[in-house]
């Protein structure tokens, strides 16, 4: 008996387990994001799903999540841990850069979007109180997916991408104050009283002074100490230690945990441990956070969806239409352009984890009728399901419209005659920036090409010869002057932006050389089987500059190793050409023995 009661016990975690190995490698591989995948598993072995099968077949007990609120209250750490890593990225000087979004972009978005939903909410529930909860809960968006979907786009520092961060900032700190209010609002509870209801507010005011004091004389001197003892073990202890602590301050406090752990990152971003407690973090954050999105799947009821799908499909199409368009015509007045603000309103017009948190406090309150928090509820848990596919919609939208839109006069410019001719280089970032620096030492004349505005604006403030346009459009390349460049060079860091390149470029003029950086060798030998001259593969570059630097640190010739390097980097060349043909499973390199002789 007592060994069915231990395997029950650990049946959960095993299964969590089971899907994350089923699920990550399965929708990588598919070009999916893996939160779709956690939100499906969720749904399906939920109590929604297979747990409605379990009084007639017992067994599929064993296949079920059948703690909702236990594998909630583990997710919430995804979320802590979420927001601790994204801390660790900032620092104080770049919050006070933001200021103006989060404190701008994100009171105005709250209000106004709450504004709009209880005007809508109110014709459901008759009594301002409902509306106005049902209202500020759906105004908020969902932290915990549309920072990770960011992150995977690596568009976190676009500028949707600050935005979105800023207004999900102020929503996590205006998730305390909500709470504060519903407590204050619950008739079941006459004790919480107006006075009580600020001592709570300046509570958490002084549970964040002393997150932050203590943060700041404790955290480097602690780390300083750990990191003596050369303990991997021990480091990783300390980084979860001060994980739970600050977050668990902060929820003591009324405040969200997340909010606790956010700043806990930011003190640690301003020491010299940030990198290593980031990288010890991140399995840890990984793995939460897909017991969070399972949890939210674990509360998606698709037979109660399918009583009444026109309505419920009908009122979360039009939550994100009416957030969607608000955010989009706020974001205007805070310098996005028209693709930035329309991918921002895609991104937190879906609903988000603490809309949750709130309606069901309301319902509890009896502030909200049940029936009507239910299906809010649904609605809710549908939109937070759709964001990443409203992220790649956003993504896309956001192109056309950069595409059409009128461009600042000093960068909406074609390159003037006299400066055709010359290589050209198709992407202007930082590695592009090197290209062009190099070429300018040896006198060779450039003319670089960028589809990033600022960037451009910036680069042509600093005289350097860049122009706004995309190199996968033939008449762009003419208007470049490719018929008479001497050379393209390709820096851009996606490979179907470089191969869209290559097929304009090599459309236009087919005798062209061209030069292109590769992700890896599989990339290269694609690129190489598109008619490019030399694909420069990230992986296999490093790892010779790598041997390079330490076969003349132990005191090699180092005419013999640049000899070697250059006929290793020719070596690699020729397989990655006859790669094509021959489709090995993998590359074998045999490489002759030059160093030392």
């Amino acid at each position: 008996m007592a060994a069915e009661i231990d395997l029950y016990a650990y049946q959960e975690p095993i299964l969590f387990l089971a899907t994350a190995a089923v699920v990550v490698p399965l929708f990588h591989r598919l070009r999916i994001s893996p939160v779709l995948g956690f939100l499906a598993a969720g749904a399906l072995l939920g109590p929604f799903g297979l747990g409605r099968l379990i009084p007639e077949y017992p067994w599929v007990d064993w296949l079920t999540f059948t703690n909702p609120e236990g594998t909630s209250r583990l997710a919430e750490f995804g979320v802590v841990f979420l927001l601790f890593t994204i801390g660790i990225e900032l620092s104080w000087q770049r919050l006070r850069i933001l200021r103006r979004l989060v404190f701008g972009f994100g009171t105005l978005q709250v209000v106004l979007c709450t504004l709009a939903l209880s005007l809508f909410a109110y014709k459901i529930v008759d009594t301002i109180a409902a509306a106005a909860l049902i209202g500020i809960a759906l105004a908020l968006s969902s932290t915990a997916i549309v920072l990770p979907v960011l992150a995977e786009q690596k568009r976190l520092n676009t500028s949707a991408g600050r935005a979105s961060f800023s207004a999900l900032l102020f929503q996590d700190l205006a998730v305390a104050p909500i709470l504060f209010t519903i407590a204050v609002l619950d008739t079941s509870k006459p004790e919480v009283t107006l006075s009580s209801f600020i001592f709570l507010l300046l509570q958490a005011v002084l549970a964040l002074a002393v997150i932050i004091g203590l943060g700041r004389v404790i955290l480097r001197p602690f780390f300083q100490l750990v990191s003596a003892t050369r303990s991997p073990e021990l480091f990783m202890a300390a980084c979860l230690l001060v994980v739970m602590v600050t977050s668990l301050i902060a929820a003591v406090s009324g405040l969200s945990m997340a909010l606790g752990a956010f700043i806990a990152g930011i003190l640690l971003s301003e020491t010299e441990y940030r990198r290593a407690v980031d990288t010890t973090i991140q399995p840890f954050k990984g793995l939460l956070l897909g017991v969070f999105f399972v949890s939210v799947g674990m509360s998606l009821d698709v037979f109660h969806l399918l009583e009444a799908p026109v309505t419920i499909l009908a009122v979360a199409t039009l939550v994100i239409a009416i957030k969607s368009v608000i955010i989009y015509w706020l974001s205007r007045p805070f310098g996005l352009n028209a693709g930035e603000a329309a991918e921002t309103g895609l991104l937190l017009g879906p609903g988000g984890e603490f809309a949750l948190v709130i309606l069901g406090s309301a319902m509890v309150a009896g502030l909200v009728p049940v029936t009507v928090g239910q299906n809010l509820l649904l609605v809710t848990t549908l939109t937070m399901v759709a964001i990443p596919f409203f992220a790649r919609l956003g993504r896309r939208l956001s192109r056309k419209l950069e595409r059409k839109r009128t461009l600042d006069p000093a960068i909406a410019v074609l390159p003037p005659p006299e400066e055709r001719g010359r290589v050209i280089v198709a992407g202007y970032g930082r590695v592009g920036q090197l290209v062009g620096d190099m070429l300018q030492r040896h006198k060779v004349p450039y003319l670089a090409i960028d589809m990033d505005p600022a960037r451009v604006a910036e680069q042509r403030k600093a005289g350097k010869p860049v122009y706004f346009g995309d190199g996968s459009h033939p008449e762009f390349l003419r208007a470049c002057g490719i018929e008479q460049a001497r050379a393209l060079v390709i820096t851009l860091d996606t490979p179907s932006s470089i191969g869209a390149v290559v097929s304009a470029a090599r459309q236009e003029r087919p005798d062209i050389t061209i030069v292109s950086r590769a992700r890896d060798d599989k990339h290269a030998a694609q690129l190489y089987d598109m008619g490019v001259d030399d694909a420069v593969p990230e992986t296999i570059e490093a790892s010779l500059q790598l041997s390079e630097a330490v076969l003349t640190d132990i005191g090699v010739p180092m005419g013999l190793v640049i000899a070697s390097i250059h006929e290793r980097r020719d070596e690699f060349r020729e397989v990655l050409k006859k790669r094509n043909t021959r489709k090995p499973d993998r590359i074998e390199f045999r490489a002759r023995r030059t160093v030392g002789k």
